[in-house]
Parts: C-alpha cells; structure tokens; sequence
C-alpha cells in the first residue's frame, strides 16, 4: 500500500515510490524535484492541519504539485500502523522534523529500516545531528 505508481510516470525516477513527511524548508522542495523526475510522491500530512490561512490555487501550489495527499493521525496508532504498512512498499521516505520527533512517533530510522532493510530514510534538519539539531530550522537556517 505504498505511493500509487499507475499514474504512468515518465524520467529517471518513474518507479521509484517516495513517502515525503509534509513540513517546511528542504523536504517539500525534494520532494517536488524527486515528482518532477518522475518518482511517485505520496506526501503525508496532520490529519488536523489547518491550511486555511494560506489559500494557494492548485496551480501554484508546490509544496503539493505532483504528489498525492494523504492526512493521517500520526499520534493515533492507526495512523503511524498505516504509515509503517506504506514503509514497507517504499523506496524513500524524508522527513525535516527535529531529531527525535519521529522515533516519538514510531517511525525513526531504526523502526523504519527494521521493517524496509531497503528503505532509504532522508532525514533534513536545520541544524545537523548534534549542537543546536533540537532546535527548529526554518528559511535561511537551510541555506
């Protein structure tokens, strides 16, 4: 159950399937270069999210251009059990939280690679591994 690939995807990528965590700064941009190349994207965002506030058309929406949109409940377990059960049939899944946040949610590094040997897990903070990498990177934090 992992990203939908009958869209027949053309580029380099075509096949490859990608689990983009929603967030700010390097993770959206990757995962719209990654679509562009034609890898699957499914992008996951909160289930509660409120985009309200930013009333972007379709068409000039990047942080979502070219993937498909799933919301899930990742503090509930039948969200991070659907997310895991995705993991399996994955080749990538990115994330930008700070470190901690997904092992929080089940679903760091060794949980994921535990259940996909294969998986390649990105993980893009602001800051690094180490020093200031509990604090929340944003903007220039990532240039």
């Amino acid at each position: 159950m992992g990203p939908d690939t009958s869209d027949d995807r053309k580029g380099p990528l075509a096949g490859f399937t990608v689990i983009e965590m929603a967030g700010l700064g390097p993770v959206p941009l990757a995962g719209l270069m990654l679509a562009e190349m034609g890898a699957a994207v499914l992008r996951i965002e909160r289930r509660d999210a409120r985009r309200d506030f930013l009333k972007v058309p379709p068409q000039y929406d990047l942080d979502r251009h070219g993937r498909k949109i799933l919301k899930l409940d990742l503090k509930h377990p039948a969200g991070r059990e659907l997310l895991m059960r995705m993991i399996h049939q994955t080749d990538v899944l990115m994330e930008g939280f700070r470190p901690g946040v997904m092992e929080r949610l089940g679903a760091g590094p060794d949980a994921t690679l535990g259940a996909n040997p294969g998986l390649v897990y990105a993980r893009m903070t602001g800051f690094g591994a180490w020093s200031a990498a509990q604090r929340a990177g944003h903007d220039l934090t990532y240039l």
